[in-house]
């Protein structure tokens, strides 16, 4: 972001509540643009480039999953859903579109903060992983220039999803558990729920498998987590 002041979408047809966000990042020095539905969140979205949308799911027009849904079409832009309480079906099914992460209202504006100023760290232009990893059926991820491929064809993965392989491939035939790659890819503690890194490792899984079957080398280990398998010796 070249030190220039994190631009942040925050999406809600509440009032009350985009005064309450408005203010709270504002005073955190982060610029902030606002919709208040989802046709006016897709337009500035595309227009505006912000480095982090924050978008509620019950929104007038177009809702927040199937504005998701259009973002990740073309997007890699961070997204940190809002949802009620009661609404798990929607935050799983959010999170199976590619959002990078959520919290329920009533949230406190503290918990925002951390979690918007984890995701955002993972978006600094000269943040690297480290060397250059490869792994089975031609899978190579470069930590410095934090590219992905398989057999030599570019592998599409947000940041997020990069992180997250690159993390499991380090440390290859280990188990990572849920609450472990939480602290180590996301940045901080879901407060217990691993429901982001489930759905994360979903669509990881299907985007290696697309690029070539042998890529995909990550099981679940029963009870415990994930582990990117190697080739027995």
């Amino acid at each position: 972001m070249n030190n220039r002041a994190a631009r942040i979408l925050v999406v809600d047809d509440e009032p009350a509540v985009l005064d309450l966000l408005v203010y709270n990042l504002s005073k955190t020095r982060y610029e902030v643009i606002t919709a208040a539905n989802g046709r006016q969140a897709l337009d500035l979205a595309h227009q505006a480039g912000p480095d982090l949308i924050l978008l509620d799911l019950m929104l007038p027009e177009v809702d927040g999953l199937d504005v998701c849904r259009e973002l990740r079409r073309a997007s890699k832009v961070p997204i940190i859903m809002v949802t009620a309480r009661g609404e798990e079906i929607d935050r799983v099914v959010g999170l199976e579109l590619g959002a990078d992460d959520y919290i329920c209202k009533p949230f406190s504006i503290r918990e925002l903060m951390a979690r918007i100023k984890a995701v955002l760290r993972r978006t600094q232009p000269d943040e690297s992983k480290g060397p250059v990893l490869q792994g089975v059926g031609g899978l190579r991820l470069d930590g410095e220039r934090r590219e992905a491929s398989v057999g030599g064809r570019p592998l599409e993965l947000t940041r997020l999803e990069f992180d997250l392989l690159y993390t499991l491939l380090l440390n290859q035939d280990r188990v990572m558990t849920r609450e472990r790659l939480l602290e180590q890819v996301w940045g901080y503690d879901f407060g217990g729920d691993t429901r982001a890194v489930d759905s994360a490792i979903k669509r990881l899984r299907a985007g290696l498998r697309e690029a070539d079957p042998q890529a995909d080398r990550i099981e679940a280990v029963r009870g415990l987590g994930y582990k990117y398998k190697g080739i027995e010796p």
